[in-house]
């Protein structure tokens, strides 16, 4: 990472979404450089990773919903934010599915409040948005690129490409300094949805249970390790205004798609129970397909590739929740 030893000593960061998974590993990466962290949360969940392994005690914490308005005003402006790392959203495409009202609530009324109080912000340098590769929606060409349009047509994926858009938007109307990351699938300790496909395989190996798989099992993912995902952040956000990236929509992943069965199987192999087999339920509905990206642009523009092999991801997050479970 670019000059990482210094970039962030005493820098003034904004994190929305520091109590979800990639939050807390931002949170605490970010913090161990030496910046001055402050997050908005709005549930204290004691068993998510930033409570349950104390990143919370070197950060300051506003208690709030990024619909106040009001709420993400003052704290930019009382703690003189800098930078700003926008994560926070409604992440689970079954519950969208479900709720769709809440999560466009979220994940895009939350959205717009954060891009108009940075852009009345007076501290406010950069700007980091996180959206999704759900938001190109289904191609019949893959892998994606950023040059692509979005084309997404179910309630979550629409919800991060609108929250894209307007990320964009912000930028070409009013020159808000954003850079925006799209990112395949993360996995990785501290991922509590157990209706995503690693965790709740990873539990049912620990718990001796055939593991399940909604869809048929052919499905095609970008797996991307949570380690790797935050450092794509703090690369983008040490590089935007030095490269003149403001606007710029970066891909992050591995490049290397695996589909639903391979990842399940590699699990089963990883826990040492091979006498667990999955159970293909086929019942998965408003899901793309095949999903994957091309991380070129990344890689040309940072010299950019994930630190982490798809068997040394798994292994240490099995490692984590063995010991998780082991607590509990």
């Amino acid at each position: 990472m670019t000059n990482a030893n210094n970039f962030w000593i005493q820098k003034n960061v904004l994190i929305t979404g520091a109590s979800g998974f990639l939050g807390s590993y931002l949170t605490e990466k970010l913090s161990n450089l030496g910046a001055n962290i402050v997050a908005i949360v709005r549930d204290q969940i004691p068993k998510s990773r930033l409570f349950y392994e104390h990143i919370n005690q070197s950060i300051s914490i506003v208690n709030g919903d990024i619909n106040e308005y009001s709420l993400i005003e003052r704290t930019i402006n009382e703690y003189e934010t800098e930078i700003v790392f926008h994560l926070a959203a409604q992440t689970i495409v079954q519950i969208a599915n479900r709720s769709p009202l809440s999560t466009f609530e979220s994940n895009i009324k939350g959205s717009w409040n954060i891009f108009e109080a940075c852009r009345n912000s007076e501290t406010v340098e950069r700007l980091l948005v996180a959206s999704s590769d759900k938001a190109y929606g289904q191609k019949k060409k893959l892998p994606y690129f950023e040059t692509d349009t979005l084309d997404a047509k179910h309630p979550y994926d629409i919800s991060k490409a609108i929250t894209d858009m307007l990320a964009q938007g912000y930028h070409h109307t009013y020159g808000l300094p954003v850079g925006i990351t799209r990112c395949g699938n993360l996995y990785g300790g501290g991922d509590l949805n157990f209706n995503r496909v690693v965790p709740q395989t990873i539990r049912s190996t620990l718990f001796n249970q055939n593991p399940e798989i909604r869809s048929d099992g052919t499905f095609l993912r970008d797996y991307f390790y949570v380690e790797d995902a935050a450092d794509s952040y703090i690369i983008l956000a040490e590089n935007l205004i030095e490269k003149g990236l403001q606007g710029n929509v970066f891909n992050f992943g591995t490049g290397n798609p695996i589909s639903v069965l391979d990842i399940v199987n590699k699990i089963i192999s990883i826990s040492g129970n091979s006498s667990l087999k999955p159970i293909i339920k086929n019942t998965a509905k408003g899901e793309i397909k095949d999903q994957y990206l091309s991380c070129e642009k990344a890689a040309k523009t940072f010299n950019w590739k994930p630190a982490h092999s798809l068997e040394e991801g798994l292994k240490k997050s099995f490692k984590w929740y063995k010991k998780w479970f082991e607590t509990k």
